[in-house]
Order: C-alpha cells, then structure tokens, then sequence
C-alpha cells in the first residue's frame, strides 16, 4: 500500500507548526505550503517537502501545483490552515480568509487536484454570539450571525466550500486554541506571572479552550474516517471554565500564590479598542486590541457541544485545561531561561 501524501496549507505559524509534526509522526508523506516570507521556524524536519504559493493569483498556484505533483498524481489529503485573526480593516480579512481560499480551490479544481478530503480551519467566531442568558452550548446547526469583520470572513469561506460542487470538505470551528508558542494566552500567562489578572466586564463569562495536539489529533482521526465528510465540527475541550479558574489554574503552575483580579468595565475596554484600531489604521498595521478583538472579549457564552465529532471520528479530547496549562507553562518557563 503507498504512502498517503497530505499538503499542509498555512503551516508556518503555531498551529501549522504541529499539524507537520504530527503528519509525520502518522506516516504521511508530509507537504507545506508556505508563502516566501513564511517563518520556517517550527518546520525544520528534512522529511518535510515544501512549496512556496502565492495566493494573491490563482494562475500562479496552478503552476506550482502541476509542477509539484505531475498530471495524474494529486495529494490524498488537503489541510487548509491559512488565515488572519488580526487585520486593520474588513477588506483584509477577506481578502486572507476568503479571497486567498477561493483562488487556492479554483487552482485545485482547473488542475484537477481536488483531494479525497479537504479539512478547512474555520473558528467559533463564525457563529457571533448566542446565548449569554443560559449560556447554552451551541450546536452546530444554529444559524451563525457573526458579529466581527473576522467571523464573517470565516462564514464566507464555509458558505463558499458548502456551495462548491465536488469539494469534499470536512470544516473545523475550534474555539479557543493554546499551547507552546500560541501569542495571545502568552500574554494572559506572562500577566499572571506578574501578579495581574485582566478580565474584561462584570457579568459571568464562560470560556472554553482546545489544546494544540487535541486540535491537530482530531485533524487527522476526520481526515481517516469515512463518516467525516461534508459537515461541520465544534471543537473543544467538554467543558467550560470560568475567568477565575482560568487565573487560578495558570497561577497554580506558576507558583504564584498572590495574583490581582482587576476587572475592566466594558466601556473602558471599548474605548482603548477603538483608539488602538484607529492606531493600527494610520499605522496600517494590525493592533492587538481593536474593535473586532473587543466584540470577542465581550461574548460571554463560549459553550460548545462536540457531539457530531464524538459520534463521527471519536473525538475525545485528551488535555483538561490543567494538563495542557502545565505544558504550556513549562514551555514559557524554559523560553524565560533562554
């Protein structure tokens, strides 16, 4: 039996970074797709075989395509991880998220390389907000009604891969995803190592979390099963947690038993969110913080249920949020050493 090929799209940064590891550990034979200006940090293995795409033109895609696998040969497997979380303005969001993933699909199709399966990296945030009175899990059949510049890109790019005839899509919504090298909790962890604990409004917010390998294990058991195949899947640790026992659990593993809990007001977070987006605009970088990023925090129902991923690949998440903080930690701690 040959070697199943998979291509890896989007695998310079964090995630992608784990997703080729654990590729190669399954067997595959291992393609990256990455742009010239990619990071090649986390992708340092020779078994790794690389091509350099750029997705402004779908032309040029279609050559490297064709010269990357000759006519007739395709990879079994398409794992499409490329997209921004942060942008200055809408246009560019759609332009990553969307723009960038037509132009890849339209490639694979007039070269005709569509895979056996193609597993596309959407998020929670698709959704917008629901629920922050019962604080219900949402499912994946609720209507999505996204709310930030960020989701709708997200919901544009799953409404494209649903309506596309042929694509034999499997979509992945994770919520909050973290581990070593991840940048966002960082700064939450590094926070809590100096004894400051932000959270933003008063009223209760449940969070949910996936770790990295949780996330990338569950990749990898849809792509294998015969069930995972044009649907979409919540990912997610089972369970809730609130900003406390967020503090708390860091905290504990940092061996910092004096930690400030300081509430920010939702105005006041609103505010500086503005005048850091309008910042970012004149700057033409993305900021942190921005109104996007604000409508994210506020939301105070992050529950999931990830029954579709149970009942058609066995998901079962491995990490509570104490195990993956551990490894998470640990992994800070050392990088303080360096």
């Amino acid at each position: 039996m040959s070697q199943k090929k998979i291509l890896i799209v989007g695998a310079g940064g964090f995630i992608g970074g784990f997703i080729a590891k654990t590729s190669l550990s399954r067997g595959y034979e291992t393609w990256v797709a990455v742009r010239e200006s990619t990071s090649r940090r986390y992708l340092d293995d020779p078994a790794l075989k690389f091509i350099v795409l750029d997705y402004e033109n779908s032309e040029e895609i279609q050559n490297v395509l064709t010269q990357s696998m000759p006519d007739g040969e395709k990879w079994d497997y398409i794992i499409y991880n490329l997209g921004a979380t942060k942008c200055v303005n809408f246009l560019d969001f759609k332009r990553i998220n969307f723009t960038y993933l037509r132009n890849f699909v339209e490639a694979l199709k007039v070269t005709d390389k569509i895979p056996e399966k193609f597993l596309y990296m959407s998020s929670l945030s698709a959704l917008g907000a629901w629920d922050e009175k019962n604080y219900t899990p949402a499912t994946t059949d609720i209507t999505p009604e996204p709310n930030t510049a960020y989701g709708l890109s997200k919901i544009m790019s799953e409404n494209y891969l649903e309506n596309m005839a042929g694509i034999p899509y499997i979509i992945f919504r994770p919520t909050g995803v973290y581990g070593p090298h991840e940048k966002d909790y960082l700064m939450m962890i590094k926070s809590i190592d100096s004894h400051f604990d932000f959270g933003v409004g008063y009223r209760r917010q449940m969070l949910t979390f996936i770790y990295v390998e949780d996330l990338v294990n569950a990749m990898f058991d849809a792509l294998e099963s015969p069930k995972a195949i044009n649907n979409k899947y919540n990912i997610s640790e089972d369970r809730s947690y609130t900003q406390d026992e967020f503090r708390k659990i860091v905290a504990d593993e940092l061996g910092k038993s004096f930690v400030i809990p300081v509430k920010l007001p939702l105005w006041a977070v609103y505010g500086v969110s503005y005048i850091a987006g309008k910042w970012g605009k004149l700057r033409l970088k993305p900021t942190t913080l921005n109104p996007d990023k604000y409508k994210i925090m506020k939301q105070r129902n992050w529950n999931c249920d990830i029954e579709e991923a149970r009942r058609d690949f066995g998901f079962d998440p491995k990490f509570s949020l104490v195990d993956g903080i551990k490894e998470t930690v640990a992994a800070y701690l050392k990088s303080k050493k360096k």
